[in-house]
């Protein structure tokens, strides 16, 4: 290769707006992590049960996830603009047509389905274009880039909850949130953009024996699902983040069972939470650089297994129910953060769109498991006890399967 066309002028400092332009489109989309703030207002107004709340959000989840694979692989072939904008506009009118809810059917298919195909098609854009333009620095990319997702509801998680909701409603609610979520994706949209073909950082040179070293060989989505790996961390990354799901889609709820004593904490319960999953997409996402993917994968979901059956545990107390949460979200933020990386490493980033989206229909699944089991454990046993320790539960098989996973081979006679 030419480095010197590889490497353009300015590209070093420039190449850094493409991780504020994933953040601005992140920050948006997060907002579905908090759907909790919204159950206590329509399960008041209309009835509905809390498995009725949890199965629009694990709806949101599967589109989500499904979406993502069509989406990839249309952002590997059209550039990422496109699909921004096409996420952009899904997201907005989702969030705009929820404000005439009137049935579940309707919510489900305002929120779980364009909301959630929002998500698939703008997601899919930030972590490819990161991989690309940030070979040497590729976990730390990601896991910035990615970070607005779970800082979104850090941000409008708790302005909901305390102020629009209280103030004017949740229609209105869903309203303001859908006017500000289409300025913030529009601009993550313009500033996400591919780099030229073969573009490496000036300076940089890959470091074969290093533990996050890419693959020079870049895998179909065919090959990748003829290698092992992508088995086994297909089922750990679904077991993992169900885990964390489950949790996350009852967080509020707990919080007000365990009679933390306002409202403020227990948004501020949700507010660690989302800080919780930013920080560990960021620092977990730099830690694998130097430590290697498929290690800090194992530790994170290890320490997971222990952490959701102690915030049962704990969750009384205040401090101790802060601690947990931010920890068991940071574990579950690095899944979301390192799995991405980890599929450029493992199978290059020329086809990363569609194979990440195939590996994030685990997510999709885990947008089953998780909620659904929480709503229906909490509904025929009226408490939290066994819905967080099948979590921890799922946590421990998932490592198991992160175990197995190992760096994937280079096919047989393709000369790379």
């Amino acid at each position: 290769m030419d480095s010197s066309a590889a490497q353009q002028p300015g590209s070093h400092i420039n190449r850094w707006w493409h991780v504020v332009g994933g953040l601005c489109m992140n920050l948006a989309l997060g907002s579905l992590y908090a759907w909790s703030v919204f159950v206590a207002p329509l399960e008041k107004e209309f009835g509905w049960k809390r498995a009725d709340t949890s199965l629009v959000f694990t709806v949101a989840i599967v589109v989500f996830a499904l979406s993502f694979i069509l989406a990839g692989r249309l952002q590997d072939k059209l550039g990422p603009f496109r699909i921004s904008i096409t996420g952009s506009l899904f997201l907005t009118l989702g969030f705009l047509l929820c404000t005439r809810t009137s049935s579940l059917t309707y919510l489900i298919v305002c929120f779980g389905v364009l909301v959630g195909i929002g998500n698939g098609f703008g997601y899919s854009t930030p972590i490819p274009v990161m991989a690309k333009w940030f070979p040497d620095k590729r976990g730390l990319a990601v896991g910035l880039a990615v970070a607005g997702y779970g800082g979104g509801s850090a941000i409008f998680g708790p302005m909901a909850n305390l102020w629009l909701i209280p103030t004017y409603g949740w229609r209105t609610t869903f309203a303001v949130l859908g006017v500000v979520f289409f300025g913030m994706t529009l601009v993550g949209a313009f500033l996400l953009k591919n780099p030229p073909v073969g573009y490496r950082p000036a300076g940089w040179v890959p470091a074969a024996a290093s533990k996050a070293a890419a693959t020079t060989y870049e895998f179909s989505p065919g090959q990748m699902w003829h290698t092992a790996p992508a088995y086994f961390m297909w089922i750990a990354y679904a077991l993992g983040t169900s885990a964390g799901l489950m949790v996350i889609s009852q967080l509020v709820p707990f919080a007000k069972s365990m009679k933390i004593p306002s409202e403020a904490l227990q948004t501020m319960t949700l507010f660690v939470g989302a800080v919780g999953s930013a920080a560990g997409r960021v620092l977990s996402g730099w830690m694998s650089d130097a430590l290697g993917r498929l290690n800090v994968l194992r530790l994170m979901i290890g320490i997971s297994a222990v952490a959701m059956p102690l915030l049962y545990l704990t969750g009384g107390n205040v401090a101790m129910l802060y601690v947990m949460v931010f920890i068991v979200y940071w574990c579950f933020g690095t899944q979301l953060s390192v799995n991405a990386s980890t599929t450029s490493d493992f199978w290059g980033t020329k086809n990363a769109g569609i194979n990440y989206g195939i590996l994030f229909t685990a997510y999709g699944v885990a947008g089953i498991i998780g909620p659904k089991i929480g709503g229906a454990l909490f509904d025929q046993y009226k408490n939290y006890q066994a819905a967080f320790y099948t979590a921890g539960a799922l946590a421990v098989v998932a490592l198991v399967f992160e175990f197995l996973a190992r760096r994937p081979s280079t096919p047989a006679g393709t000369g790379a």
